[in-house]
């Protein structure tokens, strides 16, 4: 079957489903594959031309005018939309249904009743964090880790100095959408201690979960 995804935690999780696509975006892990634009500007052109089965698109990552451009070229279109960690089971069935594939959800750890609050910046210049709902919140709740900005939409708008105001107990910094390193170190820690964390385990959602789940865990709790 070839299959365009213009979703990086979904291209990774086809490829290890066995089902290389075909096309990916310039965002996603995978060598050796054609690339067709961003999440947010991809070429419809491009991916037409690859003649795919299927494009795998997300209702956060990518764009409805996308979606729509690409059923006008008569292309099939699957989109998924996880906003919680229990919509990830879902979502993949309905995903190896489209493909073909036979999947079986893992065993996953219980959610633990530890409680430490903490804040995710994930943008700089503008300052933007990490809210609810979303699928990264839902995750660090799991793992025992409450959002302070759980109450403010998805994605808010936010000054360093409102984050220090609610007192968390830890920043977390991850590797992306923004790459914040040690260089941003002094300027996060006005606001709480930092934990960098790796910005695909906390925010690809698939087959990496469990992985991804046990692996932030071990940060967190060493931290």
């Amino acid at each position: 079957m070839r299959v365009v995804s213009l979703v990086p935690s979904l291209s990774e999780t086809l490829d290890a489903w066995g089902l290389r696509p075909v096309g990916v975006t310039r965002f996603c892990d995978l060598e050796g594959v054609a690339r067709v634009g961003g999440t947010k500007d991809p070429d419809l052109a491009a991916i037409e031309a690859l003649e795919p089965d299927l494009v795998v698109l997300d209702e956060e990552e990518n764009r409805r005018e996308d979606y729509q451009g690409l059923l006008e070229r008569g292309l099939r279109v699957h989109a998924t939309a996880v906003r919680d960690l229990e919509d990830v089971e879902s979502a993949l069935l309905r995903l190896a249904e489209a493909v073909g594939h036979a999947w079986t959800a893992p065993v996953r750890a219980p959610a633990r009743d530890r409680r430490r609050r903490v804040v995710v910046p994930i943008w700089r210049r503008p300052w933007i964090a990490l809210g609810a709902p979303t699928y990264a919140t839902s995750l660090l709740a799991h793992l025992g880790y409450e959002n302070a900005l759980a109450d403010r939409g998805p994605y808010p708008h936010v000054e360093l100095d409102e984050l220090a105001a609610l007192h968390p107990q830890l920043l977390l910094a991850p590797s992306e959408p923004y790459p914040f390193s040690a260089r941003q170190r002094a300027e996060l820690e006005t606001v709480a201690p930092v934990v960098f964390l790796d910005g695909r385990d906390l925010f690809w959602w698939g087959v990496r979960t469990p992985g991804a789940m046990a692996r932030l865990a071990a940060v967190l709790d060493g931290s």
